[in-house]
């Protein structure tokens, strides 16, 4: 990726931060084994800041008296790990990904912070607040070790600038985007292409070869292939049931590419048609995804979005007679989620949970689940938020039932 958007973010988390401050962002600790290299992530903040993803690492932005310090704190070159498990990136490509010109080595990291700490007072650190009655992360223990040793100082919680900055993307993040979502477009082809009654994993292993052999760099969340009365589990991810003859199967997959993630589900009949009744559920839920796209806007808030598609379900299941009343907790009986979250480096992203603002990705992702008829149904797109109003960015990805019957037919007789 351009390191240019990475030093434009950290351009706006400088302007976020108080003045006489640090922040530190760590990429995730990993002890290495000597026989295993098990996959991880780094933390997608560090990742906002520097565009390298290696493990280790530290940045560090300092603002102090109005000037502004970068540091980036690697690993050494390692013979041992350079036999096993890679060599860590050397000080010219980390510069060349990241745009950071202070790099130095990890040995130095404590005696650059406490140097810097004698005169400034105030520490942001990434501190998921969620996570306080679980198990501490390493900015919990890293700001439990900082008040023993020096109590002067002001622990801050930089998430909060993390999840102020992040709630609009750049150009190049939505580019970004774009491409992963394009790629798991070409995975939900290549399963449309083969569907037909057999195991789940079977019908998600053809998204998975799809889009490893188109780029993609990772998965944005575990892969759901919900079949019959599976589809009615929000996050059923054991995909190990038979599809059957006769059944749709909802499917909620994306892929990442760079760390950037789409996420897109999808609803389709096992045998290539839809009965009467599915199509008339699926119909409801593909009109109720249009009237959430119709008033996404800045201004308006996911809660209300949500709030419009609950009122719109509680009109259409009465009127079929699902529900006889029209009542909140009715219609709770067949859609139990929100209709909306925010999107980007995660598939859950952090955001400022506002106003929607121009330059931000939301799912769009209304579903009904009726399990006493195995019938469950969500249709899910990124969309991004616009001056005024929205625009689809996965509109190749089919979801009309007139088209899905006919490439599933005209697939079979390939």
């Amino acid at each position: 990726m351009d390191r240019e958007l990475f030093i434009f973010n950290r351009k706006k988390i400088f302007e976020l931060m108080e003045d006489n401050s640090i922040l530190l962002a760590f990429s995730r600790r990993k002890v290495i084994d000597s026989v295993t290299n098990d996959k991880y992530d780094v933390d997608r903040n560090y990742f906002y800041l520097s565009g390298v993803f290696e493990y280790d690492n530290i940045v560090m932005l300092v603002r102090n008296n109005k000037k502004q310090n970068e540091i980036i704190f690697i690993n050494p070159y390692d013979e041992f790990k350079a036999k096993w498990v890679g060599a860590p990136l050397g000080k010219d490509k980390i510069k060349e990904l990241s745009g950071i010109l202070d790099i130095r080595y990890l040995d130095t990291f404590e005696e650059y912070l406490n140097m810097y700490l004698k005169e400034i007072p105030n520490l942001y650190l990434d501190i998921d607040s969620e996570n306080f009655n679980k198990a501490l992360d390493e900015n919990m223990l890293f700001a439990k070790k900082i008040k023993e040793h020096l109590p002067y100082v002001n622990i801050k919680n930089g998430r909060i600038l993390f999840q102020h900055a992040r709630t609009i993307k750049h150009e190049l993040e939505i580019n970004e985007m774009k491409k992963a979502i394009s790629i798991t477009a070409k995975g939900i082809e290549n399963i449309l292409s083969h569907i037909g009654p057999m195991y789940e994993y079977q019908l998600e292993s053809y998204f998975d070869q799809a889009i490893k052999y188109n780029g993609a760099t990772s998965y944005a969340f575990a892969t759901i292939a919900a079949s019959g009365e599976n589809s009615c589990c929000l996050h059923y991810q054991d995909n190990n049931s038979f599809a059957n003859d006769g059944d749709l199967i909802l499917f909620d997959l994306g892929c990442s590419l760079n760390c950037y993630c789409s996420d897109i589900s999808r609803t389709y009949p096992i045998n290539g048609k839809f009965t009467d009744r599915q199509r008339q559920i699926y119909n409801i839920v593909l009109e109720g995804q249009k009237l959430v796209f119709d008033n996404a806007k800045p201004g308006i808030t996911t809660r209300e979005l949500n709030q419009i598609l609950r009122k719109y379900y509680a009109k259409k299941l009465k009127e079929i007679g699902l529900i006889k009343n029209g009542t909140d907790d009715e219609v709770s009986k067949y859609y139990y989620h929100g209709v909306s979250h925010h999107i980007g480096l995660d598939c859950h992203d952090l955001c400022d949970y506002t106003e929607l603002k121009p330059g931000s990705i939301i799912s769009n992702e209304p579903g009904l689940y009726i399990k006493e008829e195995k019938i469950g149904i969500r249709i899910e797109d990124d969309i991004l938020i616009t001056e005024n109003g929205a625009e689809w960015l996965s509109p190749q990805i089919l979801k009309d039932p007139d088209e899905i019957e006919k490439f599933i037919k005209e697939s079979k007789l390939k």
